[in-house]
C-alpha cells in the first residue's frame, strides 16, 4: 500500500488529539447559559460519541429536548466550545507532530471530521499545524456524513490513492462509503475489528508509510 498510497486524510477527535476534557468543560459552561435543564455530559461521554455527525449528537444527548432546544444549545455550546478549544486546546497523541511532519515530506495530508464548523481551524491554530494540511472537510460545514465529505476531498484535490486513518467503526463505514483503504487508530476513543492497516501507536505512520 505504503508504494500507491499518494496522500492520507485523517480524522481529528481520537486520531490526531484528545480535546475531550476542554469539550467536557466547555459543556458545563454552556449547561449554565441555557434556560433549561440539561444533564451533566463528562468526558467520557465526549469519547463516546467520538466520529459521530455533530448534529446527531445532540438527539442522542438530549432526546427530549424541542427542536427550539436544541437548536439554541446547539448555538451556545458551539460558541463556548470554540471559546475553549482556542484557548485550552487539546492534546496531541504522543509522537504525532513528528509522524505528521516526516509524512508531509512524501505525502499531501487531510483532515475530515464530524465536527462542528470552525474545529478543525482550532485545532490547526492551537497546534500551528496547517502547513502540513492541504485541505479539510467537515459535516459542520457541509452538513453531510463523512464518507461523503471524504468523497469531496478527493474529488477536490484529485486524489489518485488515498487512504483514511480513524479511530472508529463509523470511520471505517466512510472509508467504505469513499472507496478508499482504513488505517485504524488503535490507540485512539473507538473500537473496530475492520481495518486494511493497523497504528499501535502514531509513530508506526513513520514506520508503515
Amino acid at each position: 500500500m505504503k508504494q500507491n498510497t499518494d496522500s492520507l486524510i485523517f480524522d481529528l477527535d481520537g486520531t490526531l488529539w484528545d480535546a475531550t476534557a476542554t469539550v467536557a468543560r466547555a459543556w458545563d459552561e454552556a449547561r449554565k447559559q441555557v434556560d433549561f435543564d440539561i444533564q451533566e455530559i463528562t468526558q467520557e461521554d465526549i469519547r463516546s460519541v467520538a466520529g459521530m455527525q455533530h448534529d446527531l449528537i445532540y438527539d442522542k444527548f438530549f432526546p427530549d429536548l424541542t427542536d427550539a432546544q436544541k437548536k439554541e444549545l446547539i448555538k451556545v455550546s458551539g460558541r463556548v466550545e470554540m471559546q475553549h478549544l482556542k484557548k485550552d486546546g487539546g492534546n496531541l497523541f504522543t509522537g504525532m507532530k513528528e509522524a505528521l511532519e516526516y509524512l508531509h515530506g512524501n505525502y499531501k495530508l487531510f483532515i475530515v471530521s464530524n465536527c462542528q464548523d470552525g474545529y478543525i481551524e482550532a485545532f490547526y491554530e492551537f497546534h500551528h499545524l496547517s502547513h502540513l494540511f492541504e485541505d479539510h472537510e467537515c459535516s459542520g460545514r457541509t452538513g453531510n456524513p463523512k464518507g461523503e465529505n471524504l468523497k469531496v476531498i478527493i474529488k477536490r484535490n484529485d486524489l489518485q490513492n488515498p487512504v483514511y486513518v480513524g479511530d472508529t467503526k463509523g470511520d471505517y463505514e466512510a472509508s467504505l462509503v469513499a472507496g478508499i483503504p482504513f488505517v485504524y487508530a488503535a490507540y485512539g476513543f473507538g473500537k473496530t475489528p475492520d481495518y486494511d492497516i493497523y497504528l499501535k501507536s502514531p509513530a508506526d505512520l513513520k514506520r508503515l508509510f
